[in-house]
């Protein structure tokens, strides 16, 4: 599986391709730091004026080297493919070298970083129905209004919450089908292929 870079991203990532090894690896060492603890402006502003160029460019390649990493990581991508996918970007062969040792070295810690950060969802914890038909009323003698009321109940770690919902069949008949499409969709290969890469 190669990665896809958008225009913004290949510009960021043009700055790496004429600088040194040691400074490349300055620049993925500022990049693990800021995937682990965040940005940080003063190393920006000490690397631009080491470098002699805008605090600017300095974050934008850190930003896209950062963006290398992760998404790599993130897909574990081989080591083929990752080499494959920086090839159009117009690194030298020691650059690619350098970037791929990087990448192996780094890709299970980023990983662990990634998965501290995923949002913990509520989920499914149980559901009860009831199904509720309005025959008549005073102005309307032959009426039939049916409505379903559900209790939905998530739970998020130890804490169960409930939410109370209502609608009409031909909505819910609805629901059900968009619902249905979605797990058949999760059932294809595509699917599964993505699935697996980001566990």
């Amino acid at each position: 599986m190669l990665l896809m870079f958008d225009e913004k991203h290949k510009k960021h990532l043009s700055f790496l391709v004429d600088i040194e090894i040691i400074v490349l690896q300055e620049f993925c060492r500022i990049s693990l730091e800021f995937i682990k603890k965040g940005a940080n402006s003063k190393i920006y502003e000490s690397a631009a004026k080491k470098l002699g160029v805008p605090a600017d460019t300095v974050q934008h390649g850190v930003e896209g080297l950062m963006y290398l990493l992760t998404e790599s990581s993130k897909l574990l991508i081989s080591e083929i493919d990752f080499q494959d996918s920086i090839m159009t970007l117009g690194f030298t062969e020691e650059t690619r070298q350098e970037l791929l040792q990087q990448y192996v070295d780094h890709r299970r810690e980023i990983r662990s970083v990634l998965s501290e950060m995923a949002i913990d969802l509520p989920h499914y914890h149980n559901l009860e129905w009831r199904l509720d038909v309005q025959l008549a009323s005073r102005s309307l003698r032959r009426q039939i209004t049916p409505t379903v009321t559900m209790r939905l109940e998530t739970k998020d770690g130890d804490k169960t919450s409930s939410q109370v919902l209502q609608t009409d069949p031909v909505n819910l008949v609805h629901l059900t089908r968009c619902l249905d499409d979605a797990l058949q969709e999760m059932k294809s290969p595509y699917c599964r292929r993505i699935v697996r890469n980001i566990k």
